[in-house]
């Protein structure tokens, strides 16, 4: 294992932005950011041996910095929307920023995707970590209460990248912490997603409206484009984007899976049938956002030197349920003063 530091770049206001690759005994490496935790690139081998990067991203701080679609970045205080971006914490209404369709979306205007973190690189055996710290001051946001954010990024000689993600606040306040990565594991550039096959262990999922926020009901997947339990080829499902009637309100798929099981266990599967890359999914998380990139548009080119379209990667965010805070019937994301948030989440692939 090695770990690698380079600059990357620097911010508009002169602040500069480092890489950090760590590489294990097989070649294969990650990259990661210390600007907006953001994972740049994840280089694993296909079915002959060959090296390719399987996460969309790009070349220059250019990109970054406007980011549409967050691609790659570390996510909070609250992955995912808040109806209207208002609540009730402890009885007192809390107005967070409607900042993407009326709705607050992956922690308001200026998100932990846009924020410098400090970085240690660790070197481990089997394994290399970088761990960021961030430190959200009390009303960042409008969030309450100071925020200690630690997020442990772990690269193994099995080619496992583990995210621990850690935080204390020192009053009560939301937390909902996630990464946005894009994959493509028929490697970043070369197309569309739609022949992959995804798998997702959920008997359930969350019904949302036409601007994606949920019902609060939590609907069987049984017979509907939503059953992946089995594994699906994607294209397949986005057969249905203009006629089913959950579908049409992302364009496509954009919705919370409700998670089988508890604890630390395999949640997804994901299949490239050329490449022969497999990508599982591990969490002790609730649930996961299978995004399929219905709407990705980007203004910079990508690594592959041209700008993203629509479906060329897919997300799978593990999360609390989307608008927690506001359904009684879901998993709480409200984090209490003094508790420790922590959860972990593996991408594994082979």
């Amino acid at each position: 294992m090695s770990i690698a530091r380079v600059k990357f770049g620097a911010l508009p206001c002169g602040a500069r932005v480092d890489e950090y690759s760590l590489t294990n005994a097989c070649g294969a490496s990650v990259s990661i950011l210390n600007y907006g935790g953001i994972v740049t690139k994840i280089i694993v081998p296909d079915k002959s041996g060959a090296l390719g990067d399987v996460t969309l991203g790009y070349d220059a701080m250019d990109g970054y910095v406007a980011n549409p679609g967050c691609l790659g970045a570390l996510i909070g205080r609250v992955g995912n929307r808040i109806n209207r971006g208002r609540c009730v914490l402890n009885g007192v209404p809390l107005q967070l920023a409607a900042n993407a369709n009326g709705h607050h979306l992956h922690g308001g205007n200026v998100g932990f995707d846009k924020k410098i973190w400090a970085a240690e690189p660790a070197e481990g055996e089997g394994e290399d970590s970088l761990i960021l710290t961030y430190v959200s001051p009390d009303g960042e946001e409008n969030y309450p209460g100071e925020l200690h954010v630690t997020v442990t990024y772990t690269w193994t000689d099995a080619s496992e990248l583990r995210i621990r993600y850690e935080a204390v606040s020192d009053r009560d306040t939301l937390c909902n912490l996630t990464n946005h990565a894009y994959f493509n594991l028929e490697g970043e550039g070369s197309g569309g997603i739609e022949g992959h096959i995804m798998q997702i262990l959920a008997d359930r999922m969350t019904v949302v409206d036409g601007d994606c926020i949920p019902t609060g009901e939590l609907r069987d997947v049984t017979g509907t484009v939503f059953d992946l339990r089995e594994g699906l080829r994607i294209g397949e499902g986005l057969k249905h984007a203009e006629t089913d009637e959950q579908m049409k309100c992302g364009m496509g798929y954009d919705h919370n899976f409700v998670l089988n099981g508890a604890g630390l266990r395999r949640v997804a599967t994901v299949t490239a049938p050329i490449s022969g890359r497999v990508m599982d999914v591990f969490t002790d998380k609730v649930g996961v956002q299978f995004y399929a990139a219905n709407m990705l548009r980007t203004k910079y080119p990508g690594k592959c030197g041209r700008p993203y379209g629509p479906r060329e990667g897919f997300c799978l965010e593990t999360q609390y349920h989307p608008d927690s805070v506001n359904h009684p019937n879901f998993p709480d994301s409200v984090l209490r003063a003094g508790a420790k948030y922590d959860f972990t989440t593996t991408y594994a692939f082979r």
